[in-house]
């Protein structure tokens, strides 16, 4: 009995120590007003790391449970604006009272710390050690697993469903949105953090006038002095494989470069390096991007990595120089080439849906694709606190050619397009302090230069250009030129809790247009229907006002915008004798509130009303081809479109537990003078026009998502859904009909270390569509994806890699894709480097069968995949 009684005694003393302690109380401030959002955190000391942590509720009230074996605890209660609250307490279960002071000094920021990440204020510090595994070798792998980011499949990184906006390295922005190069190259050991500037405004000078809503992402370096980069070289086999990259880097605090050279024949698709994400501030409808008047018909290209299905043989050169003036002021050039060759081989069976007919067209395709690019931007910024200025010259330039031939049961079809570009840009933005005022100018002026030939044998459309009998031959010409300049000049200045920002300017757009349509032998067709000598000039001057409030304690954030513009827009067609006119007086106001419910919520709220006028490219009188079986004109009243857009979201984060969560909704209401006409012809021909005739487009949006990081286990979970309700008038074959679509897409991802010996990816993605006239549907698809990797170490220095993949669709009765790949890496210590060895589809699938549907149509597709291959590589990593 005695030794029951001891045993019982010790079991309960066992327990007790390792009793939980509850910690409850409420927060005052000097006035016993509750204070919601005050950060509670619990100790062993005032030196140790957090045992447990809490935040204050709209109440004033907290509780916090501990488990610890010490006798006392430190409890430290903050909260901004006031003063930091400490106080040893002891580990037994208790209400307390907490009354702050206010700070002699603003306190701006709270700091939260963990052995992972560090909260400062608007910062978020990941440490990059703790994510690290052991087949981590750039920060893209780090990336990829911190709660809150996402990368999607072109390299664009989110940050709560919402593109970033700036990428720092250091604090500097070497790359102008093309941080793909850094994010793909920069060896992650040379990195300590990752931050998150959460509401970051890249223009010090406004930091205090003008909040933003938006994220950016700061790489910190673990040294002041990096030198980096990668150099791998690779072999392989079934064709004869070749890989080779070589991207030099260096950071030091007045200099930064990344320079790249990079050639392979093995599907990597190397310009997503150089892909540009910039979230443009200013002159957004004035741009020089190409515009694509002609197009060979392509195959539907599969929705995953392009090193299982790109035929290519490309070269790509990238320097990126970055040099400190002087104090804040950068002197940036960012120029690369691209020369690539491309092959496309597959096959496409379209179905039309009329609301009287269904029309099929069935084609086998064979592209030849050459890409020569080159692009460059020398741009020069002082970023003071007081002043900033930025002027930033951009030339982009292509001569693209691609030949194609297509395979039809009755007939066989070639196709040539020639489409060189230029284009040339400078952008200025000056802000500069006067007074107690902000004075701004901007300066946007462009031109670009497009000469496009599409040819096609035999010709088509014949009962259009040849009185119904065969011909050999159609060709169409365009040639397109646009010169442009958009110039403001404005103030900013604050008004207590108010800031107000009024802008006066003017923009001129001109574009031209001409056509020619050309059959055999060179013969012009001069009927006016088919030629197009088009002018639009566009002008407008307007009068913009911004208004920010921001209260002191940070929780409201307001920002509307009442821009007054007045547009006029002139067409001139000297080929049809003809002239349209329309001037408009605008209103746009767009308005945007977002409230810090506490220190983990926070929702907003956004309504703009919009105004959309018809570009060139939906302007043009006569027939263009765009495509061997596609005849596109708008011989209708210049476009006018009149958007309704509203939103609402909630976000939530908790830094210490690595939790981030986000909801929201859109509605988008627009109301057009112009309705789209499509006549399809029983061989798949397409006649597009523009009719005037009032309509309208509706569309739900609803968005949630969520990622959260568990430290035990060291597994990020990942899991984000949408679904898309729509409808729209359509003319198809002389017959309105509303087109409703729904859609519905759930994507999700896991990265686990299991244990020292495993680690697993698993990625999965399910989407439907439904689209349908009027009531009734009349196709629905449903696509998944599912992909697994497997890394096993027998040894720290290696692993063996299995992966899996599974594509499926609803549609093709023989659409399920399975992909199987198998690797091996030895990692070598001195020198630091990885030899890779990787069989590639080891099924040797050579074709992927895809399925996807439009409004009304649908188009299943065959497109051929490289086969089974086995590559061996060296990378270097210094």
């Amino acid at each position: 009995m005695k030794k029951v009684s001891f045993l019982l005694i010790l079991i309960l003393g066992v327990f007790e120590g390792y009793s939980q302690t509850d910690i409850s109380g409420q927060v005052f401030d000097d006035h016993n007003k509750n204070l919601s959002g005050a950060t509670v955190m619990i100790s062993k000391d005032s030196v140790s790391s957090i045992l447990a942590y809490g935040i204050s509720d709209a109440n004033g009230r907290f509780k916090v449970k501990v488990k610890s074996e010490s006798n006392s605890l430190f409890l430290k209660v903050s909260y901004i604006g006031f003063a930091t609250f400490g106080k040893f307490i002891q580990n037994t279960s208790q209400a307390l009272e907490v009354q702050l002071s206010p700070s002699s000094e603003s306190l701006k920021e709270v700091i939260v710390k963990s052995e992972i990440l560090q909260q400062r204020g608007d910062t978020l510090s990941f440490s990059v050690a703790a994510f690290k595994g052991k087949n981590d070798r750039v920060i893209a792998d780090i990336l990829k697993k911190l709660p809150g980011i996402d990368i999607r499949p072109n390299g664009q990184i989110f940050y709560k469903d919402e593109p970033i906006q700036k990428y720092y390295i250091e604090g500097l922005d070497l790359l102008e949105g093309r941080y793909n190069l850094a994010n793909n190259n920069l060896s992650a050991d040379a990195v300590s953090k990752v931050e998150i500037l959460e509401n970051h405004q890249p223009v010090k000078v406004l930091d205090s006038l003008e909040f933003s809503e938006r994220a950016s992402i700061n790489i910190k370096l673990k040294k002041d002095v990096t030198v980096s980069g990668t150099a791998t070289a690779g072999m392989g086999t079934a064709p004869l494989l070749w890989q080779t990259k070589l991207t030099p880097m260096i950071f030091t605090k007045k200099r930064q470069a990344i320079v790249t050279y990079q050639s392979n024949n093995t599907g990597s698709d190397v310009s997503g390096e150089i892909r540009n994400f910039s979230i443009k501030y200013f002159g957004e409808n004035f741009n020089i991007d190409k515009t694509d008047w002609l197009s060979i018909q392509n195959v539907s290209e599969p929705p995953f990595s392009a090193e299982r299905w790109l035929d290519n043989n490309v070269h790509l050169g990238s320097a990126n120089i970055l040099q400190r003036v002087k104090k804040d002021m950068d002197l940036k050039l960012n120029i690369s080439y691209l020369n690539d060759y491309q092959q496309q081989d597959g096959s496409t069976q379209t179905r039309y849906f009329t609301p009287t007919d269904t029309i099929d067209v069935i084609e086998k395709t064979n592209n030849n694709i050459f890409v020569s690019k080159l692009e460059g931007e020398l741009t020069l910024e002082n970023n003071a606190d007081k002043n900033y200025f930025k002027n930033q010259l951009e030339f982009n330039g292509s001569w693209n050619a691609n030949r194609g031939f297509i395979d039809r049961p009755d007939a066989q079809i070639k196709q040539q397009l020639a489409h060189p570009f230029l284009g040339i840009r400078n952008d200025l933005r000056l802000l500069r302090t006067v007074g107690k005022q902000l004075i701004t100018f901007t300066s946007n002026t462009g031109f670009t230069e497009s000469n496009q030939d599409l040819l096609v044998q035999p010709g088509q459309f014949e009962e259009v250009f040849n009185n119904g009998d065969p011909y050999a031959e159609i060709k169409q010409r365009v040639s397109s030129r646009k010169i442009y300049t958009d110039n403001s000049a404005g103030f900013t200045k604050a008004l207590g809790k108010f800031t107000i920002s009024p802008k006066f300017g003017f923009s001129i757009q001109n574009q031209q247009l001409d056509t020619d349509i050309f059959l055999e032998d060179g013969q012009e067709v001069l009927d006016t229907d088919f030629k197009n000598r088009t002018e639009f000039l566009q002008s407008s001057v307007y009068f913009k006002n911004s208004i920010n409030f921001k209260n002191i304690e940070e929780t409201w954030n307001l920002r509307l915008s009442t821009p007054l513009q007045f547009k006029s827009f002139q067409l001139e067609d000297e080929n049809f004798e003809d002239t349209r006119n329309l001037d408009r007086f605008i209103f746009e106001p767009d308005f945007y509130v977002k409230r810090k419910l506490s220190a983990y919520w926070e929702a907003h709220v956004s309504a703009r009303l919009q105004y959309g006028f018809g570009e060139i490219q939906q302007l043009y009188y006569g027939f263009l081809l765009n495509g061997y079986r596609n005849l596109n004109r708008y011989n209708a009243p210049i476009s006018e479109e009149i958007q309704q857009n509203y939103s609402a979201g909630l976000n939530f984060r908790n830094p210490l537990k690595q939790l981030f969560l986000n909801a929201s909704y859109s509605y988008n209401f627009s109301e057009s003078n112009l309705l789209y006409s499509s006549t399809i012809g029983e061989n798949g021909t397409t006649i597009l026009e523009a009719v005037a005739r009032d309509n309208n487009f509706e569309n739900h949006s609803f968005r949630g998502g969520g990622s959260k990081y568990f430290r035990k286990m060291k597994t990020t979970l990942k899991l984000n859904a949408s679904y898309n309700i729509s409808k729209r008038q359509q003319l198809l074959n002389n017959i309105l009909a509303e087109v409703n679509t729904k859609s519905f897409n759930l994507r999700g991802s896991v990265d686990a270390e299991i244990s020292s010996w495993l680690i697993a990816n698993y990625s999965a993605n399910f989407s439907t569509y439904t689209s349908g006239f009027d009531d009734s549907d009349f196709q629905q698809i449903e696509t998944q994806q599912h992909t697994i990797d497997l890394y096993f170490y027998p040894k720290d220095n290696q692993y063996l890699s299995v992966g899996g993949e599974y594509y499926g669709n609803s549609l093709s009765d023989n659409g399920d894709n399975y992909f199987v790949n198998l690797g091996y890496q030895f990692t070598f210590e001195k020198p630091k480097m990885d030899l890779n060895l990787s069989w590639r589809n080891i099924l040797n699938t050579d074709a992927f069968i895809n399925a996807y549907n439009n409004e009304y149509y649908y188009v299943q597709s065959s497109y051929r995949l490289r086969p089974s291959q086995v590559l061996a590589t060296l990378k270097f990593s210094f």
